[in-house]
């Protein structure tokens, strides 16, 4: 039900625009005044009235119904309380009803949405800076999805550069397929970093790495098959970590698939006067003179990551003519972002304000920074393999004959890892650590997790829910919070989307989980009178769905048992 509606359609008062007051309709800070409110401060110049005159004239005008129990007028506000039985009636039934739909709408029908994110790069480690990138680029997919948004992701791959003709030479001196098939990703790794310890001595090395590299851009026969040979290996060893991640992409149209698709941005901006020349250089310069200018072409007539955006945001635009184009990359590339936009705007692309850069923060080991030159690279595998055989010893000591242990262990391994990177805004940094992602006591995902399967044991012990069902049993406080709760959910969704904010739907499943708890340890069940017990069963099977919800949005599974 559309409770905010409800309370305007309540209102008979003359002189004021009800849409006016649907959209000043919130949640009030403290839950004891009411359940919704409309605060009338913004109405007063219109109406010509104080803002504690218009609530008392609104709080008499409206007619109470079987749903809205009390109104009252305080300091400016119109506070509605709700009857607890029916509210909480009409809630659990409409969970239950709609199952793995609730919380989905279809506002985003017949609008795409490009989501470019994860991007790693060929013959380098996955390692763990691309946790949240990966982690909120596949997060953020779901919610749109969710909202009816026909949705593209894209993995930009970074599949072009001189890197590759230095891991050709570093290939042909010390490397063998044998060892490649054997070792995977960690090999290439390992006589690139050679590679860049031998250039020290030998200069003539970066000679022969650039040469390797203008033969991939010429054709060369044999450089192209190495080239290729390299990116299977890479996505193979990558498509495994996103299944683990339940991460999923619709493109992978990486840096290459653009190389004959910027020069003709190139010659627009030629033809428009934006492209000049500095020092042999073409770049395009802004008025605004704390913003560098944004560089195009090198003077030896090299592009860069920027000329291949540009054409990027054209090939997207035409294949999918998206609503939004969202890249999820790091706040070190606001300048880069800020740069391509502005360049689009100014070639009168209109749709460059649909464009947002998602930036986030970066996530470190609790030992420092990575470097994949200096070798000193931490495997986002191996982080979720240590995550992973530590859940395991903890299901043997604490529930030894847990049926399928292992399975569980990487469900909860896993989702741990996620949820941890997701339950902060994602703008800042943190320090990943596995004994604070794994506490099954705090805002965790094994403590969702393990609030999901105590809704399962409920069943358990005292069957599922039968006919007679006396809604009295959540007619108190704890039950009334969790309904709340309940009943906000696909406005988290929302809101979620609309600040492209996965900490939003995590942070709520805490606050449900959280309630849930409560209720668990302060008010009988299985005791109870049976139509008393089926309402609360019926309240913890709505917890139970909305919990696994939430929970799979961010990718996260959830344990039947633990």
């Amino acid at each position: 039900m559309d409770y905010k509606q409800l309370i305007i359609d309540s209102i008979n008062i003359e002189g004021v625009d009800k849409s006016e007051l649907l959209a000043l309709v919130a949640i009030p800070k403290d839950s004891a005044m009411g359940d919704l409110c409309i605060p009338c401060f913004k109405l007063a110049k219109e109406m010509k009235k104080s803002p504690m005159a218009i609530a008392d004239e609104i709080a008499k005008s409206v007619t109470k119904s079987e749903m809205i129990e009390e109104v009252t007028s305080v300091a400016g506000f119109v506070n509605f309380k709700f009857n607890k039985i029916a509210f909480a009636k009409q809630t659990l039934q409409d969970v239950l009803a709609k199952g793995e739909d609730y919380g989905k709408s279809n506002e985003g029908n017949g609008k795409t949405v490009c989501i470019d994110y994860s991007s790693v790069n060929i013959a380098k480690p996955f390692h763990m800076g691309h946790l949240l990138n990966t982690a909120l680029g596949g997060a953020i997919y779901r919610i749109y999805t969710a909202l009816g948004y026909n949705v593209v992701g894209i993995n930009h791959l970074g599949d072009w550069g001189t890197q590759f003709g230095k891991l050709i030479v570093a290939f042909k001196r010390w490397g063998s397929k044998q060892e490649v098939e054997k070792r995977g990703v960690r090999a290439l790794v390992d006589i690139y970093v050679r590679f860049h310890k031998e250039e020290e001595s030998d200069p003539n090395l970066g000679d022969e790495a650039r040469a390797w590299f203008k033969a991939i851009e010429d054709g060369n026969a044999e450089a192209l098959e190495l080239f290729e040979y390299f990116k299977g290996v890479t996505l193979k060893e990558v498509d495994r970590i996103y299944k683990r991640l339940h991460v999923k992409f619709d493109s992978y149209a990486g840096e290459s698939f653009y190389n004959d698709k910027m020069q003709p941005v190139l010659d627009e901006l030629t033809a428009k006067g934006l492209l000049q020349e500095s020092d042999g250089a073409k770049v395009v310069k802004f008025e605004d003179e704390n913003m560098a200018p944004c560089l195009l072409q090198r003077s030896d007539g090299a592009t860069l990551y920027a000329t291949r955006d540009m054409a990027a945001a054209f090939y997207r635009k035409n294949t999918y003519d998206f609503y939004k184009c969202l890249y999820v990359v790091a706040y070190q590339q606001n300048l880069h972002f800020q740069q391509v936009f502005k360049v689009l705007d100014m070639m009168g692309c209109e749709w460059s304000k649909d464009m947002v850069h998602v930036a986030h923060g970066m996530v470190s080991l609790e030992n420092g920074a990575m470097s994949t030159r200096e070798g000193n690279v931490v495997f986002l595998e191996d982080v979720l393999n240590t995550v992973v055989e530590k859940a395991l010893r903890v299901i043997e000591e604490k529930n030894p004959h847990l049926a399928d242990k292992e399975k569980i262990a990487e469900q909860i391994g896993v989702g741990a890892t996620l949820f941890g990177v997701l339950y902060n805004s994602r703008i800042k940094d943190m320090v990943f650590s596995i004994d604070k992602v794994l506490n099954f006591e705090g805002e965790t995902g094994p403590y969702v997790q393990y609030t999901y399967a105590r809704c399962n044991s409920l069943f358990d012990k005292c069957g599922e829910i039968g006919s007679e069902i006396d809604y009295k049993g959540l007619d108190n406080e704890v039950s009334k919070a969790i309904v709340a709760l309940l009943d906000r959910y696909p406005q988290i969704l929302q809101e979620s989307a609309k600040k492209y904010e996965p900490s939003v739907v995590t942070r709520y499943a805490i606050d449900l989980a959280q309630a849930f708890n409560k209720f668990y340890f302060e008010c009988k069940i299985g005791t109870e009178a049976e139509e008393i017990k089926n309402s609360r069963l019926l309240l913890t099977k709505a917890v139970r769905q909305v919990l696994g919800n939430a929970l799979g949005l961010l990718g996260i599974e959830t344990p039947q048992k633990m």
